[in-house]
């Protein structure tokens, strides 16, 4: 058996296009357009590929985008007040300040800055907390283009066994807390393994959905695996460069073995790395419809 490819490229490109049209609509009815504002300190090339890809996406669906590059030596005082200063801009719906922050900066002190209803990555504490309880706002943009992968492909989520590799606040604990929710495309009995775990392998095998975001290149590998298990493999990482200079990028899946046990799983690059900018898209278009009342 040779799994099904998940393509995050080709369920992004859908969602997009719905955006487009919901946008479209936004303007010619409410003569509203959504803004997002993106924040950049320092130089540094992958944040400013993410940010470029970001500010490249918006303009394309017709978000409004305003893009802010503050040099390294900026002062933590001088980035809260342009955080200050977006949170009262009207015309700004979605506040994305990109991390890591230079060492010198807070990076809790400035996500805390945020207004939550303009924090459309989902890291504001209200809005942490109303995922916990069942009620958010906005879900974390990397959790919630793995759940949109799963329900776009028909992956049966209620009742599954799912196991989710890795803790993070960004991918591990809000996912966890996504699917476990008594709601449709969620519903699901869910493990989380980390660092700590004694014996991860004992609980992969059970997992009927395998969601690994370890930070380590093929961390997981076929013997780890259940056959017929759906994998989301959210991990990129650098293993190389090519003749020409092209990054090799690997996942923290072992894809080769593991495409040979699993009924589905993601590619990387390709897989989960196209929903994270879209799913920031969503939670823009949210934003602006909360702003003028019409969610």
């Amino acid at each position: 058996m040779t799994a099904k490819i998940i393509s995050g490229t080709e369920v992004a490109k859908e969602i997009r296009e719905e955006l487009r049209q919901e946008i479209a609509g936004l303007k010619e009815k409410h003569n509203l357009v959504p803004g997002l504002a993106t924040v950049l300190v320092g130089a540094d090339p992958a944040s400013q590929s993410y940010v470029g890809g970001k500010e490249k996406t918006s303009i394309e669906l017709g978000i409004y985008s305003e893009r802010h590059d503050l040099p390294e030596e900026t002062t933590q005082d001088e980035l809260l007040a342009l955080v200050d200063r977006l949170n009262k801009d009207p015309k700004i719906h979605g506040i994305l300040v990109q991390l890591p922050l230079p060492k010198h900066l807070n990076e809790t002190e400035v996500l805390f800055a945020i207004n939550p209803q303009k924090d459309v990555d989902g890291f504001h504490p209200v809005n942490v907390g109303k995922l916990m309880i069942g009620e958010p706002d906005y879900l974390p943009c990397t959790p919630h283009g793995i759940q949109q992968l799963l329900i776009r492909t028909g992956v049966q989520v209620e009742g599954a066994e799912v196991v989710v590799v890795g803790r993070s606040n960004i991918v591990g604990k809000p996912i966890v807390n996504i699917l476990l929710q008594k709601r449709a495309g969620a519903n699901a009995t869910v493990t989380i393994c980390h660092t700590g775990t004694r014996d991860i392998s004992f609980h992969t095998r059970r997992a009927d959905i395998l969601i690994v975001a370890a930070g380590r290149p093929k961390a997981v590998t076929a013997d780890m695996v259940k056959e017929g298990a759906v994998v989301i493999d959210v991990g990129v990482n650098q293993v190389g460069t090519t003749a020409e200079g092209k990054r090799i990028l690997v996942g923290d899946v072992d894809f080769e073995g593991v495409k040979e046990k699993a009924s589905a799983i993601t590619p990387v690059p390709g897989g989960v790395g196209p929903m994270t900018i879209t799913m920031l898209m969503v939670n823009t278009v949210k934003a602006a419809r909360l702003a003028a009342g019409l969610a």
